[in-house]
């Protein structure tokens, strides 16, 4: 495509199909149910106070249940965890099972990954069918050393280290 060209869409689409992004899972607990989706979009945002931020399409299943709770848990995972966000990516009930716990403030917690947050809504700032959700941390817990699980191209990765030091 060129600079002519717009929408963009397959550009865009295929620039970040070549940015690598770590993986991650949202959970809530919604009107005593437990709701969960994998994200890519979880970002940092601040250290003091500790806050971090994800994004997500206000079409998805688990948006109602984001846009009316107060706590909210990220869970980050590791290769070994490539299943469970298979699982949490894809249609059938992602809560069947033993591989997670009621954690802090009603929150559902993930087992065996390499950790968990839960946080606060502080906001939720919608632009057309998409949001951004501003979450400030008030527990959390991290796992294992292992390698982080990764999206890549269109499918999952892990980090490779360098023949270089900083």
């Amino acid at each position: 495509m060129t600079v002519n060209d717009v929408p963009f869409e397959r550009t865009f689409r295929e620039m970040f199909r070549r940015h690598a992004a770590g993986v991650a899972i949202i959970t809530v607990n919604y009107q005593d149910s437990p709701f969960g989706f994998t994200a890519t979009s979880v970002a940092s945002l601040s250290a003091q106070p500790p806050r971090f931020t994800f994004n997500m399409a206000r079409s998805s299943r688990s948006w109602p249940a984001v846009a009316n709770t107060t706590y909210l848990g990220v869970h980050m995972l590791g290769l070994e965890n490539q299943q469970l966000a298979d699982r949490f990516a894809g249609a059938g009930n992602r809560f069947e099972g033993d591989h997670w716990d009621v954690g802090p403030h009603g929150v559902p917690v993930l087992k065996d990954v390499a950790g968990w947050l839960i946080g606060e809504v502080q906001m939720r700032l919608s632009f057309e069918n998409n949001a951004v959700v501003v979450v400030q941390v008030v527990d959390g817990q991290v796992g294992g050393d292992g390698s982080p699980l990764l999206y890549h191209a269109g499918g999952y990765s892990q980090p490779v280290p360098l023949d270089y030091e900083i």
